[in-house]
């Protein structure tokens, strides 16, 4: 007895489900039968059409006001709350790199004892990120954590309280407020990689707190301000080496009133120029420090007192884009009081030749770079240059694009290398 009960309560339920799903297109199938066996008319048929139209509109609505969160893609999969009060954004980057024969800034020692003069050819792949981004509660709450899989690390995860645009803090991890080339994403680059300028000079990802804003937008006295303390000892380096933090400070003018945004070449093709000078500088104190070195750079521990400043320029216009840095560093060994300067400078310029030429592609842009580092301003025979050609094609702006670069990177008593490497980024 049990069975069949049980055969028919399966059947009703199938059933009902049956006609839940399929109710709508029988109501099509049978106003299309009277209409061709003549018994309602075309208008007839036509409201009747109208009406299934309404019903399955309403019915989708309906479906869609019971999901508690939209879903849509716009240069990632975007989830938000129907309320509107919690949104993210997840984002995936990839960088496929080829080199030869080397990666690296690094060059080899003139001395044929010691010159390692192997050629490498290589693929490989350089980042592979996680991007996750948006806001909670309120719009101005917002959040981003960034996670690279080739490296295994969690790179960025920070907080903004961003109610004011005159006044936005900032708590948490990363690239923090102090240069250019090094803010500016790897995604973003003109180049297959930064400069030789960026190792020996850049803050990179600190654990700290700023304060930041922008005044006078919109006038030629647009200000870009940040104030920021962090704990100075690096990336994922939550325990500080000492009692004194890493003090930034850093100011940016934007002259024309516009903003200019953290990002290379001028893939918009910008109609009215834009441009800005920036000064910053940062104090610290560690107990380890890395002096750039000809071959690898030289870790040191002990004591250091470290002072450093940047200067930089940006510009973009129809297709045009400039941008240089030039840094001084000062480092002083508390325990002999010896202190060791360094500068070190990079220039670059891009352009898209269809901005003069329209049987070029849109798509194509070809870049020059010059950068040059003086590890000791006491040793003027030991300064490093470097000099990279580039040509891009942008198949969605920044991120579907290929890269070629070639570079030529000398420094007295080392032999001088030729660089050459290809790379496709990809965001979705």
């Amino acid at each position: 007895m049990r069975r069949p009960c049980l055969a028919t309560i399966i059947c009703v339920i199938a059933f009902g489900l049956i006609f839940e799903v399929t109710g709508a297109e029988a109501a099509h199938d049978l106003a299309d039968i009277l209409y061709e066996k003549g018994q309602i008319t075309k208008e007839e048929w036509l409201r009747a059409k109208a009406d299934e139209e309404k019903l399955e509109e309403e019915q989708k609505k309906s479906r869609d006001a019971e999901f508690p969160i939209s879903i849509r893609y716009k240069d990632g999969f975007e989830l938000q709350s129907r309320d509107g009060k919690f949104d993210m954004l997840i984002q995936n980057r990839l960088q496929f790199r080829y080199s030869f024969p080397q990666e690296g800034d690094s060059l080899a020692p003139a001395s044929a004892a010691t010159a390692d003069d192997k050629d490498v050819s290589s693929f490989r792949v350089r980042r592979a990120r996680l991007k996750v981004g948006g806001y909670g509660f309120v719009p101005w709450l917002k959040y981003y954590v960034e996670y690279d899989w080739v490296s295994n690390t969690l790179l960025d995860y920070r907080l903004d309280i961003a109610k004011f645009k005159w006044a936005t803090l900032r708590v948490g991890q990363w690239k923090i407020d102090y240069n250019r080339e090094r803010v500016d994403s790897s995604g973003n680059q003109q180049f297959v990689e930064r400069s030789i300028v960026n190792a020996p000079f850049t803050l990179d990802r600190q654990i700290g707190a700023r304060l930041g804003g922008h005044l006078f937008e919109g006038t030629y006295a647009y200000l870009v301000y940040n104030i920021g303390v962090f704990s100075g000892t690096g990336i994922n380096n939550a325990r500080n080496d000492d009692k004194k933090m890493l003090w930034m400070g850093r100011i940016q003018w934007n002259f024309l009133g516009r903003d200019v945004p953290f990002s290379q070449s001028d893939v918009d093709y910008s109609p009215l120029p834009i441009g800005s000078i920036a000064f910053a500088g940062a104090h610290n104190r560690t107990d380890r420090i890395v002096f750039p070195g000809s071959r690898n750079n030289t870790v040191v521990d002990g004591q250091f007192e470290i002072e450093q400043g940047v200067q930089e320029f940006a510009f973009k216009w129809n297709g045009l884009s400039i941008q240089e840095e030039f840094h001084v560093k000062h480092v002083t060994n508390e325990a002999n009081k010896q202190k060791t300067t360094s500068y070190g400078a990079y220039a670059q310029v891009g352009y898209f030749p269809h901005a003069a030429i329209d049987m070029i592609p849109k798509e194509l842009e070809f870049a020059y770079r010059y950068a040059f580092v003086d590890p000791n301003q006491a040793n003027r025979s030991d300064v490093l240059r470097e000099h990279t050609v580039a040509a891009n094609y942008f198949f969605a702006k920044h991120r579907n694009k290929i890269t070629l670069d070639y570079s030529h990177l000398t420094q007295p008593g080392f032999t001088p290398e030729d660089r050459v490497r290809l790379q496709w980024d990809v965001s979705f």
